[in-house]
C-alpha cells in the first residue's frame, strides 16, 4: 500500500472542506472556512468567486501546514463544488460579477422566453421538449434555477456582463481554472446547461440544435473532458504558495452529486446511495440513459466514464432541522442558552429516540421551500398536521425526522421502477447519516437495508479524491467498494411496518389535500423556487 494522498478540494455552498485523503480513501485531515451568500430580491443568490478562492487557498496552506503527509507524497488535486452555478468570467480568468449559484431563481421568467410553442406539455413546447429529452435526457427547469436560466437572465439583465464575457463557468470548473489556468467543463458540470448530446456517455459533445434553442453561443462555453482527465499541471506560482510539487496534476473533478455518487461506494448499477444534507437525494447508477418526466429525473452521464448515474433531488432535509433549531428551538433573540449544547444534533437524536414510532401521529412535512423530487412543485409548504394539546417537543422532533423519511419513500418508488428492480440495500452519507436514530428511522419507513457509511460528510471529497486515484491507476473502479467503511447497519423492525405505512399514506393524501391551497398562496411569493440559507 502506497502512501500516496489526493488534495481534495469541496466546496459546498457554505465553504470549503478541504481534506487530505489517501488514493485509498482514508481522511487524514481536513480544515473548512464559511463563505457567505448574497441573497437578494427576486430570488437572486450569490457568491463572490474570490472568496471561494481565497477560502481554499487558506484552507488548503492551514491543513498542508500541519505536516501531516509529505509534500512529495501528494500526487494530485481533485475539485468537487456546489452544481448549477454560473461564473461570467473575462478573457484573463477575471470574473465580471459575483457567481450566481444554484439557489438563484432569477432566471425563471428568462426560461419562458425560450420555452414559447402552441403545443404544450408541462409547460413546455412539444417539439423542443421531445429534442431535450432525446438529446439530453432532460429540460431546462422553469425555476429558473439551471445554469441555462443564469446566463439568459444576464444576456436579458445584464447584456453588458454578457457581451463581455469570454467563457461562462460552472464553480468547479472555475476553481480549476484558478489552478491551472485553463477554461474546461466536464461532461457532468456542463449538463445543466441542457446544450449537450448525452446519448453517448463516453462521448458528450456540443449540439447545434440545442445551442440553437438555448440562445446561447458556443464560443461563450468552455470545451469538454471528462471527470478522470487530467486538466493539467498545478500552476507554479500556486505550487509554490502551497509548497507543493511543480507539475502536480489537477484532475477535470465533478460536481457534488456525483461526486457523492462515487464517495458513497455504490459505484456498481443499481447500488442505491441515499444523502441526507441541506437537500436529499437517492440515487444509483444505472447502465442506461432514459428520463421519468412524471416524477421529475432521469439518468445522465456519471463522472465514471461511460457510465450513467440517476439524479433526484428533494429540496429539504437536514435544513429543516437548522431551520426549526434556528428559528425555535435556540433563537439569538431568546433566553434559551441552558438547553444549549455543543453539538445540539446529538441531543434532537436522545429526544427522537425517546418519542413512539409514528411520533403519535403528528406529520411534517418538509416542503419548507417548495419540492422537486417526485413532483415538481414550487408552491408547496411545509406543515405540521395533526397535532394536540397531547403532543410535546418529543413527538415533533421525530415528526421531523420521520417526515423527511416519508418524503424519501415517496421518492423510493419511482426510482426503483425506473431501475426495473428494488434496492438489496442503501449506503447513507451526508450530514444525516451521522444519526444512528435516523438511520433506523430511514430503514423501517423505507423497508430496506441501510448502511450507515463511516465519517459521512466526507463522501463528496472522498469521492473526487477516488476519481483523482483511478486517473492515476491507484486503484480501479471495482476497488472502491471495498475502501469504503460502513459504520453500521440497520435492518428494517416488522414491528414498524404497520404504524409507519399507515402515517405514510396519511403523509400523501396530505399533499394532494394542501397543494392547490399553496398554489394560490404561494403563486406570487418572489424566489419560490429559490432555497434560503
Amino acid at each position: 500500500m502506497e502512501n500516496k494522498y489526493i488534495l481534495a478540494v469541496d466546496l459546498g455552498t457554505s465553504g470549503p472542506k478541504t481534506a487530505l485523503i489517501s488514493v485509498y480513501g482514508e481522511v487524514v485531515g481536513s480544515e473548512f472556512m464559511d463563505t457567505p451568500i448574497i441573497l437578494l430580491p427576486g430570488g437572486g443568490a450569490e457568491q463572490d468567486p474570490e472568496g471561494w478562492w481565497n477560502a481554499i487557498m487558506s484552507t488548503s496552506k492551514k491543513l498542508l501546514s500541519k505536516g501531516l503527509v509529505s509534500p512529495e507524497d501528494i500526487v494530485a488535486v481533485s475539485v468537487t463544488t456546489q452544481w448549477s452555478g454560473t461564473v461570467a468570467l473575462d478573457r484573463d480568468g477575471n470574473h465580471l460579477m459575483n457567481a450566481i449559484i444554484w439557489m438563484d431563481s432569477r432566471g425563471a421568467e428568462s426560461v419562458k422566453e425560450i420555452l414559447k410553442g402552441l403545443i404544450k406539455v408541462e409547460g413546455y413546447p412539444l417539439f423542443k421538449l421531445m429534442t431535450w429529452m432525446k438529446l439530453t435526457g432532460g429540460a431546462p427547469s422553469q425555476s429558473g434555477k439551471d445554469s441555462l436560466s443564469h446566463i439568459l437572465w444576464l444576456k436579458q439583465n445584464r447584456p453588458e456582463i454578457y457581451r463581455k464575457t469570454y467563457k461562462f463557468l460552472d464553480p468547479k470548473d472555475y476553481i480549476n481554472l484558478r489552478f491551472t489556468g485553463k477554461f474546461a467543463a466536464t461532461y457532468d458540470s456542463i449538463l445543466l446547461h441542457w446544450v449537450t448530446d448525452n446519448r453517448d456517455a463516453s462521448h458528450v459533445v456540443y449540439n447545434d440544435k440545442l445551442l440553437k434553442m438555448a440562445g446561447i453561443e458556443r464560443e461563450k462555453l468552455p470545451d469538454l473532458i471528462q471527470a478522470m482527465d487530467i486538466l493539467g499541471p498545478l500552476k507554479k506560482e500556486i505550487a509554490d504558495q502551497l509548497g507543493l510539487k511543480p507539475g502536480t496534476p489537477v484532475i477535470g473533478g465533478t460536481p457534488d452529486v456525483p461526486s457523492a455518487g462515487v464517495g458513497s461506494g455504490a459505484v456498481r448499477d443499481y447500488e442505491g446511495h441515499l444523502y441526507i444534507g441541506t437537500s436529499s437525494w437517492l440515487s444509483a447508477h444505472v447502465p442506461f440513459k432514459k428520463t421519468d418526466i412524471a416524477h421529475n429525473f432521469g439518468s445522465f452521464p456519471s463522472p465514471i466514464p461511460g457510465r450513467y448515474l440517476i439524479l433526484t433531488e428533494q429540496e429539504c432535509a437536514g435544513k429543516c432541522l437548522t431551520w426549526l433549531r434556528d428559528n425555535f428551538l435556540y433563537h439569538k433573540d431568546e433566553l434559551m442558552m441552558e438547553e444549549k449544547a455543543p453539538d445540539i444534533f446529538k441531543v434532537l437524536d436522545k429526544i427522537v429516540a425517546r418519542a413512539p414510532v409514528g411520533a403519535n401521529n403528528v406529520i411534517f412535512t418538509p416542503w419548507l421551500y417548495g419540492e422537486r423530487s417526485p413532483v415538481d412543485d414550487c408552491h408547496i409548504r411545509a406543515s405540521l398536521f395533526n397535532l394536540s394539546l397531547e403532543n410535546n417537543r418529543s413527538d415533533i422532533l421525530r415528526a421531523v425526522f420521520e417526515g423527511i423519511a416519508f418524503n424519501t419513500k415517496w421518492l423510493l418508488e419511482p426510482v426503483e421502477k425506473f431501475m426495473g428492480r428494488p434496492f438489496d440495500h442503501i449506503n447513507f452519507i451526508g450530514g444525516g447519516a451521522n444519526s444512528d436514530v435516523w438511520s433506523q428511522i430511514m430503514s423501517d419507513v423505507l423497508d430496506r437495508k441501510i448502511r450507515q457509511v463511516k465519517d459521512p460528510i466526507y463522501s463528496n471529497a472522498r469521492g473526487a479524491a477516488f476519481l483523482a486515484s483511478m486517473a492515476l491507476k491507484y486503484i480501479t473502479l471495482e476497488d472502491i467498494p471495498q475502501y469504503i467503511k460502513i459504520k453500521a447497519e440497520y435492518a428494517p423492525n416488522p414491528d414498524n411496518r404497520k404504524i409507519y405505512d399507515q402515517v405514510f399514506a396519511e403523509f400523501l393524501n396530505h399533499y394532494k389535500t394542501q397543494k392547490k391551497a399553496c398554489a394560490r398562496m404561494n403563486k406570487q411569493a418572489p424566489g419560490v423556487c429559490a432555497l434560503p440559507t
